[in-house]
């Protein structure tokens, strides 16, 4: 099994103004003249983390990162002002040309692989090729299952939790509950609903219990911006049309992607990458056993590494170093 390749530092850091106010972070990683790769993270409002950067041989990849609107260390912190899907494509757009890119590949994971397969439909010329983890479509169905319809059914404990942080006559309508609290002037109770919104989501990402990704969600910076900001698209339906992304499927058409995704994904079932891929002539669906939502779990990590070698192999007709 594959594992991921060893820590590495950013060859260069830098930020992007872009519009209403948000300045972005976004770093450079790998090798300079290699396939370029944008890694898009999820949340929404997560932030990328050191280990995104370690799923692409950086000798061959040309490896960015970007915090998007509010996330990270993008400025203003956990800002849900012009903070849209379409304003995060339009920043996309804006990094590529800043960076002087002709084609990237996309990667990301959740609500991150939503965002590669939405600029991919918005600029098919600019993608050379995507892999999306725990694929995410935004549906109304997939925010009810999220919120109650059907993760509600595996992890009613942490559900009840969830719920238990709200009054009972506000627990009819748990986002709006939430946007009262994250949103409000008492800073206490904006910090104790953020733990509470984190707790939530670590609990049912990843098939067995993991305490590191606990602690992630509880760090009060990340917690904020991830709990606003994931609340923030999820009252809005992620500002999407209903079911967009599979009624427009068929015009990825022979770009290559990798949907991997996890057999026993809470948080986005499986049904969602197995309907993506019957509409998306170029993409390839792997099916992990034994893992969940998040990308650190081991077969995860096997499975993305792998894409990435594929893609490369490709992309550029050469096959990866035998060292790799």
């Amino acid at each position: 099994m594959l594992g991921l390749f060893p820590e590495i530092r950013p060859y260069q850091e830098g930020t992007l103004k872009v519009s209403d106010g948000h300045e972005l972070y976004y770093e450079q990683c790998g090798e300079p003249a290699g396939l370029p790769v944008l890694v898009l993270h999820g949340g929404p409002g997560a932030g990328c983390q050191a280990l995104q950067r370690r799923f692409f041989d950086p000798r061959h990849y040309r490896i960015i990162l970007l915090d998007q609107r509010g996330s990270g260390r993008s400025t203003p912190h956990a800002s849900t002002e012009h903070n849209s899907t379409s304003l995060l494509l339009d920043d996309i757009e804006a990094l590529r040309e800043h960076l002087d890119i002709e084609q990237w590949v996309l990667f990301g994971g959740s609500f991150g692989g939503m965002l590669a397969l939405l600029y991919a439909l918005r600029h098919p010329e600019k993608v050379s090729g995507l892999i999306v983890r725990g694929v995410f479509l935004a549906r109304q169905c997939d925010i009810d299952w999220y919120f109650g319809g059907g993760a509600s059914q595996i992890f009613p404990d942490a559900y009840a939790e969830f719920r238990r942080h709200l009054p009972e006559d506000e627990r009819g309508d748990v986002l709006e509950a939430y946007h009262r609290r994250l949103n409000g002037k008492d800073e206490i109770a904006r910090l104790a609903a953020a733990r509470a919104w984190g707790s939530y989501a670590a609990r049912i990402r990843t098939l067995n219990e993991n305490n590191h990704l606990r602690e992630q969600y509880h760090d009060t910076h990340r917690a904020l911006s991830i709990a606003r900001i994931a609340n923030h698209y999820a009252r809005h339906q992620y500002f999407l049309k209903p079911n967009e992304i599979l009624d427009n499927a068929h015009k990825l058409g022979d770009i290559p992607g990798f949907l991997v995704h996890g057999r026993y994904d809470v948080v986005s079932p499986l049904s969602a990458a197995w309907e993506l891929q019957k509409r998306w002539a170029g993409s390839e669906l792997m099916i992990i056993r034994g893992a969940g939502h998040v990308s650190s779990e081991s077969p995860t990590v096997d499975a993305l590494i792998r894409a990435g070698r594929e893609m490369y192999r490709q992309l550029t007709n050469t096959l990866p170093d035998a060292a790799d």
